[in-house]
Formats: structure tokens, C-alpha cells, sequence
């Protein structure tokens, strides 16, 4: 996204890619949406659902729609925490989030926009995977 839309600024994907992690490897998401909105609809995300990884394929990283018109669109990232989160006490959760640079506050996701959701990439290792869909413009 970065590379085409200028978007997450460079110096905050490193902290993205260690919340990512931190939360996958705990268990910790149910999943991870990255991307931009405008009028509180969708233009283009990408969403990383965590499932099983004997049920994906790996795949490459990369393979962002590049044609979107995000004139006037936010960048967004919406997380949703897991069960296993949710049963964490709150000294275990702050002590996880306490070593996080990303700091997240809660927050009305949009909704879908004009376009459609396309499952395209997953990613595993180690008995735990990712699954990708984008949400791009008709």
C-alpha cells in the first residue's frame, strides 16, 4: 500500500509488522484490516483473517490493487481481537500493548464501499496462518 498509495508512512510499517506478529503468534486477532476510507465507506483494504495454516496455500508477499482513486480517503487499520485475548487478564493485555508502539483506540469501522471483496493470498507458518481478501472498487 505504501508503495502505491503512500500509505502506511514508511516508518510505521515496522511497528505494524511487530503488532501483526505479536498478535498472530498469540493468538490474540480474529483479524487485521489495513486501509483507506472516505465517507465512512471503504475504497481499498486488505484484511488478514486468522486461520489454521493446513488450510492455506502460502503465497507471495505483494500483489496490492494499484489503480485506486483515493483522493480525500483516510488510512485506516481495524484489529479484532481474539477470545484468548479477551480471556488475558488486563495486567497481561496492558503488558502486551504496553510494548507495542502501535496504540489503538477503539473505533467504528466503515462500511463496504463501492466494490467487492476478493480472497487472494495466505500466508502460514508454524501452525498458524493468515488469509487475505481485498476489498477493492468495482
Amino acid at each position: 500500500m505504501h508503495r502505491y498509495y503512500g500509505k502506511p508512512d514508511e516508518t510505521m510499517i515496522p511497528d505494524l509488522l511487530e503488532e501483526f506478529v505479536e498478535f498472530l503468534a498469540g493468538g490474540y486477532m480474529e483479524c487485521i484490516k489495513y486501509g483507506f476510507s472516505r465517507g465512512g465507506k471503504k475504497v481499498l483494504f486488505l484484511e488478514y483473517v486468522v486461520r489454521p495454516s493446513g488450510l492455506l496455500q502460502d503465497n507471495n508477499a505483494g500483489g496490492v490493487f494499484a489503480r485506486a482513486d483515493i483522493r480525500g480517503a483516510e488510512w485506516n487499520s481495524y484489529l479484532t481481537y481474539s477470545e484468548k485475548w479477551r480471556s488475558l487478564g488486563e495486567d497481561k493485555r496492558r503488558q502486551i500493548q504496553d510494548r507495542l508502539k502501535i496504540k489503538r483506540e477503539p473505533g467504528q469501522e466503515p462500511g463496504d464501499g463501492d466494490g467487492f471483496w476478493v480472497s487472494d493470498k495466505g500466508y502460514s507458518s508454524h501452525g498458524v496462518g493468515a488469509q487475505r481478501r481485498t476489498f477493492r472498487p468495482a
